[in-house]
């Protein structure tokens, strides 16, 4: 029996661990690195270690670190989470010859499912139907569109899609590169790249007495850079002849390795709806909780009776009841390439509604470092339809208040509302095809109207208290006028009142029913707003009914110091630089768009481009710099034509 669970992760997942631990009167102990020192997981767990270092690699990649903080405090069982360790074959061997529980499948079918070329050979053997592999060496254009993907590892990393065959040789390059970089292992494999095709899993619980279930159907196609964004269950649109067919293969799958544990086997769904194993994730998967609210069940209480060695209950499989959809809210801008953000996040606050489950590694007051994942949480809404879960969902985003770096909130808002989404018209390219209208330049008059009442507010507070008619003492023949800079997009707003004997009157015509530090109400053509504003530092977040908007309190006057050499590239995030173009420096002629440097931050790896062709006159980037947003990384002179004589 498990009296002490240590888990080896952090974050979100981390604390949904130790929820179901307390729930099971079980012992808790977390890791954490020195960036971690304070995070939720670190103060929710009963006891905890310290990794020392920062970087993944030296601190929850250390397998044999986090077996020693196991047997330092009497810890019985270790649980991997999601990522870093959880399909470490290796981890999972030194845990078990530690003495120590493994909440997860034996060694033996990580290792047969860590490779996914090998992976595939096993699954054609077992009958699992499979897309036929390419030859890359051998590869013609008849084969075109190609996917090269990570033998190893997934997230996304080491994966490109190949359209002309001229590319092949340098994506192969740059696939193992990648490869290598993130899990150690180079190999790279080719085959044919489905358009239009839908991701579709089936969660897998298996025991060791033989028993197996097959707990329904996930639909994960909603995805950035091969990232999952949004997730639902069950699969909508799918006969029951192809959800049986799903469900065998997947059971299929687990009993050909001999699996245990909880698992995740994942198909590609062609548009003629034929499906094809990807790979089988031998572990807990991100999108977990939409198969718990379902089915009704807690997964990881499944994983520790299972561990502990006890049967699937005897009972027949729980039946599915309703639909669950997620939505992975991220650290990140989606019209700026999803370019991830760090900073504090003051307020992180989600509506309390029956249906909505937030799981999350954050609360307001944290901070968002470089080293990881930048997902802040993931958002849960289940309900007796799919249509009801979707607006739920939408409507708690849009409810949420989210103080802090740019996220993906209002992508994630327009997306369960567009009108594919809603008509279950779901594949991989949803977002290659609809990114620009989910991500539209901003309402300039929501805008005005969200910087008046930040303005407002403001004169609220140096007032020292809620102002409503009568309460403006001071008398001014000259409107008041206070810069914002809209954020992200850096669009600049002057809101404009004067003050009268009755109040403020806004020079763009808006009647002020009420003004206070912290809330401001307006009426606009008969219609009344609200808006609930909030202030740290500089920054000033205002939050309405439909929409949430950031700004930064502007000086009257724009320094005229204030200016950057043109051509300068600067760091659009906090990062490492972990390559710069071959035979880059000083004198170089580059051409418009060409990669210049790559940087990497929170698992992402982003490229800079040269912005217009001309000569490099000066480069101050290196591999293995960390450099801050903002950061000069070179400079880059465009080409004058000559004057004509």
């Amino acid at each position: 029996m498990i009296s002490t669970l240590l888990v080896a992760n952090r974050g979100e997942i981390a604390c949904r661990i130790f929820r179901t631990c307390r729930a099971l009167g079980i012992a808790t102990v977390a890791v954490y690195s020195d960036a971690d020192a304070d995070a939720l997981h670190v103060r929710e767990a009963d006891t905890a270690v310290r990794l020392p270092g920062a970087a993944p690699a030296d601190t929850y990649l250390r397998g044999d670190l986090v077996v020693r903080a196991a047997l330092a405090t009497g810890a019985d069982a270790v649980h991997p989470g999601y990522g870093f360790l959880s399909e470490n074959a290796g981890f999972a061997r030194a845990v078990q010859d530690a003495g120590l529980v493994w909440v997860g499948p034996p060694v033996k079918a990580i290792e047969l499912m860590a490779s996914k070329t090998r992976a595939k050979e096993l699954m054609a053997a077992a009958g699992v139907p499979l897309l036929a592999p390419v030859d890359p060496e051998r590869a013609t254009a008849d084969d075109l569109p190609l996917l090269l993907k990570a033998a190893a590892g997934g997230g996304g990393r080491g994966m490109r899609i190949v359209r002309e065959l001229a590319d092949l040789p340098a994506e192969l390059t740059a696939a193992a590169a990648e490869a290598t970089a993130a899990f150690g292992d180079g190999e790279v494999f080719a085959e044919p790249y489905v358009e239009r095709a839908r991701h579709v899993e089936v969660q897998v619980m298996a025991d060791e007495h033989g028993g197996v279930w097959a707990l329904g159907t996930r639909d994960c196609s909603l995805q950035r850079r091969h990232q999952k964004v949004v997730e639902e269950a069950p699969a909508p649109g799918l006969d029951d002849g192809l959800r049986t067919r799903l469900h065998d293969a997947a059971v299929a799958a687990a009993r050909a390795v001999g699996y245990r544990g909880a698992g995740t086997v994942e198909f590609l769904l062609a548009a003629d709806g034929r499906p094809y194993f990807l790979e089988m994730n031998t572990r807990l998967q991100v999108e977990h909780p939409v198969t718990e609210a379902v089915f009704g069940l807690d997964l990881v209480a499944l994983q520790l009776r299972i561990a502990e060695g006890e049967p699937l209950p005897t009972t027949a499989r729980p039946e599915p009841q309703g639909h669950a959809v997620e939505a992975r809210l991220y650290a990140e801008d989606p019209a700026r390439d999803w370019q991830p953000q760090t900073g504090a996040l003051h307020t992180l606050e989600m509506p309390d509604e029956p249906g909505l489950r937030l799981d999350t590694g954050y609360t307001g007051g944290d901070t968002i470092g470089v080293h990881y994942d930048p997902m802040l949480a993931k958002v849960i809404a289940h309900a007796p339809t799919r249509t009801e879960a979707v607006r739920l969902l939408a409507r708690a985003l849009e409810r949420a208040r989210i103080h802090g770096p740019v996220t993906n909130r209002d992508l994630l808002v327009r997306s369960l509302r567009h009108p594919d989404f809603r008509a279950a018209r779901l594949d991989t390219g949803f977002y290659d095809r609809h990114l620009d209208a989910l991500t539209p330049a901003p309402d300039e008059a929501d805008h005005r109207t969200a910087a008046l009442a930040a303005a407002l507010a403001d004169a609220a507070t140096r007032q020292h208290g809620p102002a409503r008619f009568g309460a403006w003492r001071n008398i001014s023949s000259q409107p008041q006028v206070k810069r914002y800079r809209a954020e992200p997009d850096g669009t600049e707003h002057e809101a404009a009142y004067r003050t009268t004997r009755t109040g403020p009157v806004p020079e763009t015509g808006e009647r002020v029913v009420a003004a206070g530090p912290d809330r401001v109400t307006l009426e606009t053509g008969g219609v009344t707003h609200h808006f609930d504003i909030a202030v740290h530092g500089d920054k000033a977040y205002v939050d309405t009914a439909t929409g949430s908007y950031t700004f930064t309190a502007l000086p009257r006057f724009t320094d005229p110091t204030d200016r950057t050499v043109p051509g300068s590239l600067l760091a659009p995030m906090p990062g490492t630089v972990v390559r710069i173009a071959d035979g880059l420096g000083a004198g170089a002629t580059v051409e418009a768009g060409q990669p210049l440097i790559w940087l990497e931050a929170m698992k992402m790896e982003h490229r800079i481009l040269a912005p217009a062709s001309g000569t490099l006159t000066a480069l101050h980037a290196a591999p293995g710099l960390q450099v801050e947003v903002g950061a000069l990384l070179a400079v880059v002179q465009d080409v004058q034509e000559e004057p004509k004589q």
